[in-house]
């Protein structure tokens, strides 16, 4: 593959670079928004070498090369289209410019879920960490491979608490940047909300914190570690605040006093108002997945790991990082993440029945590598590049996904983190193996139901 010839050959089957309003890219995909699709020539963008795919999602047109080809292919259609940059700040801006010319072809729900995204993304290593270390140190109590008063194990249990104990921080730096405040300010609003001078919930259940009167009026003090709504509210708050400060105090000040007022009225509003409401909102939110856990049990799974590879295609599966968070925090586990996964799984199975039945070059070019990639829990090149293509696949696929996700909320399978799913998420599986035996599921029945329902076979 010529990754400059390409690059070439796709900017005028885009429709020319002034078509073109802003591109940048991920792990697998060109992510262009562009000012007219209609003048995209679609189906001979797909015939391009390399091309495992390409569709609309979240205001943008993606191209999916897969891991690696696409930073290759990139390094010469950015100067193609005037998006090559070179200084870290114009890295920055870039994407930032990339991020608003995304949302503003969004509808409101989709720019909602793109929000939240955006915030807990570059969170998602942090808790990752937190949550293979999780995992070990279960294995470590189970198997009693170390006793659990050792110096080793009880410094493992800080490392592995940590990012949930100053995730407030994390989503306030994270949150601030998103709702264009100070990044700085946003991570001492998270400091403020897990203060040692409020009591430590994380890990704590009967512990009772004390009530502080402020001027007659009562405020439980409780701390915010490991909650995620609470925070979200008070930094867009925050960031709302500073924004009007920054309208009215005079520029020779702004530097001492824009930050005075922000940090103080932002405290007061965090620990008075948005605080106890947003834990309020994320308790019921929890209380309500494990009531329809508790109750619909299987048949929730059923319909959720079925279901998810469709919600995958709207992009409102990026909010549900805020939630699973939520969950692992008041629940001790994520039992949504375990479903997700199974759905993957079920994309790469279907992909695979494509590739081994499958006469077309290109398509089983694209297949295996596309199956490959979902069972390392990244689907887009699978769902797009062959399974929705061909439609009954990506039906088959759903059909796997539900029977996996009915397995494992039968079983009870949990994760001790968010992000990782497929193969990978056994890192943090609380029990590796029904979560394995529902992967097993997963992919032979989507492999099964693909076969059976079959696709009309495109010409050699």
């Amino acid at each position: 593959m010529n990754h400059k010839e390409v690059a070439e050959q796709l900017v005028p089957l885009l429709g020319g670079k002034e078509n073109i309003v802003s591109a940048t890219h991920c792990a697998t995909r060109l992510r262009l928004v562009m000012d007219d699709e209609s003048k995209i020539d679609k189906s001979a963008v797909e015939e391009l070498d390399g091309v495992k795919g390409a569709f609309s999602s979240s205001g943008q047109y993606q191209v999916i090369f897969g891991t690696g080809t696409v930073n290759k292919v990139f390094a010469h259609f950015g100067p193609l289209v005037g998006a090559s940059i070179g200084e870290e700040e114009e890295k920055k801006d870039a994407s930032v410019s990339h991020k608003d010319a995304a949302k503003s072809k969004m509808n409101p729900f989709a720019r909602f879920a793109r929000t939240l995204s955006n915030i807990f993304v570059p969170i998602i290593p942090a808790i990752v960490a937190a949550g293979m270390l999780m995992g070990l140190l279960g294995l470590m109590r189970t198997y009693e491979w170390m006793d659990p008063a050792s110096g080793l194990f009880v410094m493992l249990d800080m490392f592995s608490s940590a990012s949930f104990i100053i995730l407030p921080i994390l989503i306030g730096f994270s949150a601030a940047r998103e709702f264009g405040g100070n990044t700085y300010l946003g991570a001492v609003i998270g400091g403020i909300m897990t203060h040692p001078a409020l009591l430590n919930p994380w890990g704590l259940s009967d512990a009772q914190p004390e009530t502080l009167d402020f001027f007659g009026f009562g405020v439980e003090m409780l701390g915010y570690q490991g909650t995620v709504i609470p925070v979200l509210l008070t930094v867009y708050v925050m960031s709302w605040l500073e924004k009007n400060f920054r309208k009215i105090v005079p520029n020779a000040v702004d530097l001492l006093l824009t930050p005075f007022l922000t940090v103080i009225f932002t405290g007061f509003v965090a620990l008075l108002v948005v605080g106890p409401l947003g834990r309020a909102l994320g308790n019921g939110l929890t209380t309500a997945l494990d009531v329809v856990y508790e109750t619909a049990g299987p048949i929730a799974g059923l319909i959720f790991g079925g279901l998810y590879s469709t919600i995958v295609l709207t992009g409102v599966h990026h909010s549900f990082h805020a939630i699973e968070a939520e969950l692992l925090n008041n629940v001790g586990g994520n039992y949504l993440l375990p479903i997700w996964a199974m759905a993957n799984i079920a994309q790469g199975g279907a992909t695979l029945a494509v590739f081994f039945k499958t006469r077309n070059k290109k398509t089983k070019e694209i297949a295996l590598p596309a199956a490959i990639s979902a069972f390392l829990g990244i689907t887009e090149p699978a769902i797009f590049g062959v399974n929705l293509k061909h439609r009954r696949p990506f039906i088959g696929a759903a059909i796997g996904g539900a029977l996996g996700g009915a397995y494992v909320v039968f079983t009870k399978v949990m994760a001790n983190g968010i992000g990782l799913t497929g193969i990978p998420m056994f890192a943090i599986a609380q029990d590796p193996i029904n979560y394995g035996i529902g992967c097993l599921i997963a992919l032979g029945g989507a492999v099964i139901a693909t076969l059976l329902l079959g696709w009309k076979e495109e010409a050699k």
